[in-house]
């Protein structure tokens, strides 16, 4: 390989040129900085670049692995390595290696501590570049100040239309955003639910000046259940509350009336039972025969209650152990939510079955986060919106 190989002063111009206003990430990146340098210097040129190391990132954000060269920490991690020892295979497991760690760093240090840099080079930008510089696709997007502080944190589906409206819109809100913002940075997801989840744990965790309002509370109301004197499962939609543990939470009452007349429907339940109609008597289903007599007790509480049970077993994840699988970043990739007994582990991205049949790769490659109501509400309220949406129960 080496013997008909270019002599370094041959590819040198077309490093300048590629590395040009870029950071260098390397696996040991402190070894082939210094060869690079070294070369240049040779030539009789400075070559300045910052660069980032994957092994340092690895141990602060993937402790207790046993070995991190990049051979044992992608075997470790199940990242696929084609032509290993090789330049182009091990440029691609480190950029593959490089992504899980973006995706596990939630206090986004990486971005802060490497995007003041850049703002000071184009202060002079104006917004319109800042947008071109934007892409059409799914994930979270990151508004900066001229000190790299993170100030808004979105998600969106197409993040280059959604800055586009941040900064034409006349609102408060987008008048401060536009006044601030300096630069704008993004993770894409490809899936939307990772993106909600990812949005939702780094708000909390940064905590930007202009997110006070995402900081609260997303969900008003929430599914109940109780079993009344003559055995029947009751369900009931409440406001959210911190005694009772809810089925699946919503957004406001009107998406819970339309959800409860939905399943009412499909599971064939009592209106009665279900709180949709308040009556001493029979409820209007079972005058028009849509409803089995659940009410009146003409149905058996064995019977009504399988069909309940199964409406909450589908509406939530309580005691399971489950994957949801999403779409990925790319065509060859896919996202996969983990929960485990009913919590919300973390989540992350995969590219071989084998990365999420092996629990121990899969713990591996998952980025923990915080169980919460939040997090909770932001699976179910998606998995309702999503029938399709791919489980795999383990």
């Amino acid at each position: 390989m080496l013997k008909n190989a270019p002599k370094f002063y041959e590819v040198a111009k077309r490093i300048v040129e590629i590395t040009e206003d870029c950071i260098v990430v390397a696996h040991n990146s402190q070894f082939d900085y210094r060869i690079l340098r070294t070369e240049f210097k040779r030539l009789g040129f400075p070559f300045v670049r910052k660069t980032l190391c994957t092994v340092e990132l690895s141990k602060q954000l993937i402790p207790d692995q046993a070995s991190y060269s990049l051979g044992k920490l992608t075997r470790a991690l199940g990242i696929p390595v084609s032509d290993r020892h090789r330049a182009n295979g091990d440029a691609m497991a480190t950029v593959k290696l490089f992504k899980i760690l973006l995706s596990k760093d939630l206090e986004k240090t990486i971005i802060k501590d490497n995007v003041k840099q850049d703002i000071e080079k184009r202060l002079k930008d104006t917004h319109r570049t800042i947008i071109d510089n934007l892409p059409s696709v799914t994930g979270v997007y990151y508004i900066h100040n001229e000190n790299g502080d993170i100030i808004y944190i979105g998600k969106s589906k197409n993040i280059k239309h959604r800055i586009n409206q941040h900064f034409s819109n006349t609102s408060s809100k987008s008048k401060k955003l536009q006044l601030h913002a300096r630069t704008v940075t993004y993770e894409a997801t490809g899936s939307e639910l990772v993106a909600l989840l990812k949005e939702s744990e780094e708000i909390k965790r940064n905590k930007p000046i202009y997110n006070r309002a995402l900081r609260r509370t997303t969900f008003t109301h929430a599914l109940f259940s109780f079993i009344d004197d003559n055995g029947y499962i009751n369900l009931k939609i409440e406001k959210t509350n911190n005694d009772e543990k809810p089925i699946t939470t919503f957004s406001n009452m009107q998406s819970a009336k339309s959800f409860m007349f939905r399943v009412v429907e499909h599971y064939e339940l009592c209106q009665k039972l279900t709180g949709l109609y308040p009556t001493k008597s029979n409820c209007f289903n079972y005058t028009i025969k849509s409803c089995n007599g659940a009410c009146i007790s003409e149905e058996t509480p064995d019977d009504y209650n399988k069909r309940v049970e199964e409406l909450i077993a589908k509406n939530s994840y309580d005691n399971k152990n489950m994957l949801i699988i999403d779409q990925g970043r790319s065509v060859d990739e896919k996202s996969v939510i983990y929960i485990e007994n009913g919590i919300f582990k973390g989540l992350g991205f995969y590219d071989l079955n084998h990365q999420i049949t092996n629990i121990k790769v899969l713990e591996s490659i998952i980025t923990p986060m915080e169980n919460n109501r939040d997090s909770q509400h932001i699976i179910q309220s998606y998995m309702r919106r999503n029938k399709r949406i791919k489980t795999i129960v383990i």
